[in-house]
């Protein structure tokens, strides 16, 4: 399948088309892709402009570097963003059932990749752009020389919605289309999925 998105590196000079896309309410813009990356600990006492400063530091990774963080255009407009980077770097899937329950996976790991967050700006959903962005993810992490890339998305049981704050971490759908296979199944609602590069 062709991608209709352009999926670029998100950079400090384009902090304003972050924001445009987390947009002004809702989970996404609340948590400014940190309660996973931080941990709930330190994540559930900084303030909406808190999380944003450590955002933007992270973006600010220098001159040839990157952070991770990918943003998706329709032409000029920016429609959305996928966070990807060594799973080391996540603070709250150390603690957590997920990524770990049932395997015997190193920690400290660096070169196998997680794709942790996506968001899809209002007035954009439900057109098939996550799936540009896992590709874009998945073809990111292999480009910064990942061994492997996992995605943790959710799943709904039979006949229940998926409120759009719980589907930030995407849904097996996309994973699937971007070669990524199941792996395990930590909670009921959770599952792992992972290709190697």
């Amino acid at each position: 399948m062709e991608m209709r998105t352009r999926v670029v590196p998100a950079t400090p000079e384009a902090w304003d088309d972050v924001q445009t896309v987390f947009g002004l309410r809702g989970g996404t813009h609340h948590c400014q892709c940190q309660r996973i990356r931080l941990g709930d600990g330190a994540w559930w006492h900084l303030s909406v402009e808190e999380r944003a400063h450590h955002l933007r530091e992270q973006l600010d990774v220098g001159p040839g570097l990157t952070s991770g963080a990918l943003l998706g255009y329709l032409g000029e407009e920016p429609v959305g963003w996928v966070a990807v980077a060594p799973r080391t770097e996540f603070v709250r899937y150390r603690g957590s059932q997920v990524p770990w329950a049932g395997r015997a996976e190193d920690k400290d790991d660096a070169g196998v990749w997680a794709v942790t967050c996506f968001a899809v700006r209002a007035g954009f959903r439900r057109q098939g752009l996550m799936y540009d962005l896992a590709a874009a993810a998945v073809e990111h992490a292999r480009e910064q020389g990942a061994r492997a890339v996992e995605g943790y998305p959710i799943v709904p049981a039979p006949g229940q919605e998926i409120a759009w704050g719980e589907v930030n971490v995407g849904t097996p759908g996309p994973f699937a289309a971007a070669g990524l296979t199941e792996v395990s199944r930590p909670t009921r609602r959770r599952r792992v999925m992972r290709r190697e590069l």
